[in-house]
């Protein structure tokens, strides 16, 4: 775009008046908690002065522990994101959008990501992700994550909501080189800013410039190399300012009369493609007045980019630990002050100490004949001192002061400030006493959490932000048909396939599409859940007391939830082995002995009960006269033992069955290890007479 220096002088000082409106008080106490996360908690004047009086400066960082034990609880609970469908959205579309979520999740690393954006909250109280399409490596596009830094991004000073659809603007500010912005933007533009690395227009004083993040010095560069060597290329020196800010305009809306969504239409489609979506989805067009997004890109007098935004929300996501009253609050600025009492207070009792062994001493004049007073004073708390005197009592030790006797309770009730402040405790961080039980200590730890419930639920919203965003970009630019592959199961690798948008023509509608994420609404669900190590060790610990019960947990089930390496293939060769003809025979050959057992149970049940019914007979009939029935008993008793004997029969014809089946089960299970030996020894023979046939024709 042309010079225009109207709209960047505008532009930069809509930036300078956020910047003096708060935010350079904000990254001031950025720098600051940064500084003592990373340890360089005195201030070089104090340093200075300490360092002439030849005393300690001590860092005890605190901080550093601190915060990575928050920062390891967050890596341990991890969030999944689903979603639901809710107006005009098919069912089956929900669970193609979750996995491409997932799939996106997984192209931009977001994992790590999170971590990134959690550990600038916690520290400097805020954090971002930037959400936006990227034509790099897909011309159809792909949905772009990436973390800025907090100190770069300039938040409307008059918004007081955490939600980014409430603010006015955002603003952000980077340094790129003369080669980026011919990519990012156009040539023409590159060429009259490669150049230009030292103009001031009109920045003058700026806080973000100075002390600038990055591997090299944070100062501005050095201007001593300045026109020796080119770095135009590769050297960040061309200021970019980014202005997202809204403005009334009328924009065109599909609009359905069924359910009375509205969908703003690009401004780049045609008339053509307008009316094609309308009548294909039975819609209306109407225009109506909408707060869009503006977005303008400028460095130095050039105007890079303006324009609508494609976007429907500030490409900018933000993550705030503690938001009260449009303050944001992380966790080190309230540990500054301990931190800095724990360091003072060790100095201090340091330096006491110190002073103990070097106390001094009271010498009468002339009273030292191997060395002088200068060489006392040098030498005077060495180890093995030998001093001649003419009067022992000549010369006499000064007793130093000792240590006052609260200086000690002083560093303790440092570190306690900084344990109840920050709310992590010494069962947080695994330091409790050995003489607390292990169920008091596991019900501390879990109620350790809830002094970081309010963090928790912090970035928990800002995944439901990121994933609405998402969710947008995906309906308004994944319109083209895709195949996406999505890691389904990390542990054995399992990749499943993902179509969106692919035609799928039925009878009812020629021009249907499967998985059209185009179509209706969605609910955004957000669940915590463990990182998948955490969770199965828990799971595994669960498993294996189930099983210790009685209950009969699957094998697989404990490996699945082990942490054994390779458990992947462990599982595949059991299910090999467990379908190879062997086991079959083998299952076979016991299943045949369990019925043979049952059978022979049965047998012995009926004999005996035939037994029993016997011998009740024989005593009925000792009993009752033989006038008395006696024909009827001799009647029942031959019937029983015909019975007995008709029983008997049976269960010798069931044995020979089954112990034919038994013997035609061996045989087969020996005629297949047979078949086995002679494959093993065929592809033995097939490798043997191809060395053999190999041999000859590497000697000619």
């Amino acid at each position: 775009m042309p010079v225009n220096t109207e709209l960047a002088t505008k532009t930069y000082y809509r930036y300078a008046w956020v910047r003096d409106a708060g935010h350079s008080d904000f990254v001031k106490k950025a720098e600051l908690c940064e500084r003592f996360f990373r340890g360089m908690q005195w201030d070089e004047k104090d340093l200075a002065a300490l360092k002439l009086q030849r005393r300690p400066a001590l860092v005890i960082n605190k901080i550093l522990s601190t915060i990575s034990n928050v920062m390891g609880d967050q890596i341990y609970n991890r969030s999944e994101i689903s979603f639901q469908p809710r107006s005009g959205a098919p069912s089956g579309n929900a669970d193609a959008l979750t996995k491409l979520f997932k799939y996106i999740s997984q192209d931009n690393q977001l994992d790590w990501l999170r971590s990134d954006v959690f550990a600038d909250g916690i520290i400097t109280s805020r954090g971002f992700y930037d959400v936006r399409m990227d034509f790099n490596d897909n011309l159809m596009g792909d949905v772009r994550t990436t973390r800025i830094n907090p100190k770069n991004v300039l938040i409307d000073p008059d918004a007081t909501e955490y939600d980014p659809d409430t603010w006015n603007d955002v603003m952000t500010t980077k340094w790129l080189t003369a080669d980026e912005i011919a990519v990012l933007y156009n040539e023409d533009d590159a060429d009259y800013l490669r150049n230009r690395a030292g103009s001031y227009f009109p920045y003058g004083y700026d806080s973000i410039d100075y002390m600038r993040d990055r591997f090299g010095d944070r100062n501005a560069a050095r201007s001593f190399y300045t026109g020796v060597v080119d770095e135009s290329s590769v050297q960040r020196s061309i200021r970019i300012i980014e202005r997202q800010h809204r403005k009334l305009d009328k924009q065109r809306h599909f609009y359905d009369m069924a359910t009375g969504d509205l969908r703003a239409i690009p401004d780049n489609w045609t008339r053509d493609r307008i009316a094609a979506v309308r009548d294909m989805y039975k819609l209306e067009v109407v225009t109506k007045l909408v707060n869009r997004i503006r977005w303008t890109v400028t460095a130095d007098t050039v105007v890079l980019h303006d324009d609508w935004s494609p976007y429907k929300h500030f490409t900018v996501v933000p993550f705030f630990p503690y938001l009260r009253n449009a303050q944001t609050v992380g966790l080190v600025e309230n540990l500054l002050g301990p931190q800095e009492l724990l360091n003072k207070v060790s100095s201090q009792e340091l330096h006491v100490i110190n002073t103990t062994a070097n106390s001094g001493w009271k010498v009468k004049t002339g009273s030292l004949r191997n060395m002088s007073i200068e060489e006392l004073e040098q030498r005077g708390a060495e180890t093995g001192l030998v001093m001649e005197l003419d009067d022992p009592k000549s010369v006499e030790k000064i007793q130093p002061n000792q240590v006052p006797s609260g200086l000690d309770r002083m560093t303790y009730k440092a570190e306690e400030h900084i344990k109840t402040i920050s709310g992590v405790s010494d069962y947080q961080t695994g330091n409790a006493r050995e003489d607390v039980s292990a169920k008091a200590v596991a019900m501390n730890t879990s109620r350790g959490s809830f002094n970081l419930a309010k963090v928790t639920d912090s970035l928990n919203r800002t995944d439901h932000l990121l994933a609405r965003n998402v969710l947008d970009l995906v309906q308004g630019f994944y319109t083209d048909p895709r195949v996406v592959n999505v890691v389904s199961d990390r542990m054995t690798g399992q990749v499943e396939s993902v179509e969106v948008n692919m035609p799928a023509p039925t009878d009812e509608n020629p021009d249907a599409l499967l998985n059209d994420l185009t179509l209706g609404e969605y609910d955004v669900v957000v669940t915590s859940t463990p990182v998948r190590e955490t969770l199965e060790d828990s799971q595994f610990q669960q498993a294996l007391s189930l099983r210790e019960l009685g209950i009969k947990i699957p094998d697989s089930t404990l490996l699945e939830n082990s942490r054994l390496l390779h458990k992947s293939d462990i599982i595949a060769q059991m299910k090999a082995a467990e379908e190879a003809p062997e086991a079959v025979a083998e299952r076979e050959l016991r299943k045949t002995a369990a019925e043979l057992e049952v059978a022979n149970l049965k047998a012995e049940a009926a004999r005996v009960e035939a037994d029993a019914m016997l011998k009740q007979a024989k005593a009925n009939e000792v009993a009752t006269p033989k006038d008395d029935g006696g024909a009827e008993m001799a009647k029942a008793q031959f019937e029983m033992e015909a019975a007995r004997e008709k029983h008997q029969l049976e269960m010798e014809k069931l044995r020979a069955e089954l112990e034919f089946t038994r013997q035609q089960n061996e045989m087969k299970l020996q005629q297949m290890q047979r078949e086995g030996m002679m494959r093993t020894a065929q592809k033995q023979a097939e490798t043997f007479m191809s060395a053999t046939a190999e041999g000859p024709a590497e000697e000619e």
